[in-house]
């Protein structure tokens, strides 16, 4: 255990570290909820958007089954151009949030190619921008799950350490104030009396 202090002045500065720490707590474990819950909404967002993603696919090779035909060539059809990240603050924490998807359609010969490529080239569209935005929402969980053990591990300092700490030293500090206080009054009541012999030795002389 750390020496500190048995004095009025270490007792002034562990009250006020103890006051501040009781202050600050409830606001942290509060922020500490909102991440919680907040981490729980974007867990079942990224969930759906990544759901969503495979479901395009899944849903681009059951409307257009001309998709297994390997003899036409889909390759480089669609390609994701650009991606513009934006930031929102969330309890403090600044998730990152899509803003804009531009994806480039490579031209083809409408002839050179059946009719049917147009509504492949619309679903791939979809289907890339769909797992862009579930890869993003997983790396705002991931950004989440950060700042919940960050925030819990602060918590527990203050609540399991940092405030019974306080409370230790105030009640340490207090006992050995009073037996100072005690041994002091036992002294100066000594002395009086063997001020109070003294002068009775000296009238009786």
């Amino acid at each position: 255990m750390t020496r500190i202090p048995l004095n009025k002045a270490q007792l002034s500065r562990e009250k006020e570290s103890l006051a501040a720490g009781r202050r600050f707590l409830p606001a942290l474990d509060l922020k500490r909820q909102q991440l919680m819950a907040e981490r729980n909404r974007a867990r079942r967002a990224a969930g759906e958007a990544r759901a969503a993603a495979e479901r395009a696919v899944i849903e681009a090779g059951a409307a257009v089954p001309m998709l297994a035909d390997r003899r036409i060539d889909l390759k480089g059809l669609v390609k994701v151009e650009s991606v513009r990240i934006g930031e929102r603050n969330i309890a403090g924490v600044r998730l990152p949030v899509v803003e804009d998807v531009r994806i480039a359609l490579r031209p083809y010969g409408r002839f050179a190619r059946p009719h049917w490529v147009d509504e492949v080239v619309r679903r791939l569209a979809l289907a890339a921008r769909l797992r862009i935005e579930a890869e993003v929402a997983e790396r705002g969980v991931a950004l989440l799950e950060r700042a919940v053990t960050r925030t819990a591990q602060r918590v527990n300092l203050f609540d399991k350490v940092l405030i019974p700490q306080a409370e230790r030293n105030i009640r340490r500090i207090l006992v050995a104030i009073g037996d100072s206080d005690r041994a002091a009054v036992v002294g100066a009541k000594i002395a009086k009396r063997k001020r109070v012999a003294h002068e009775s030795g000296e009238a009786d002389a």
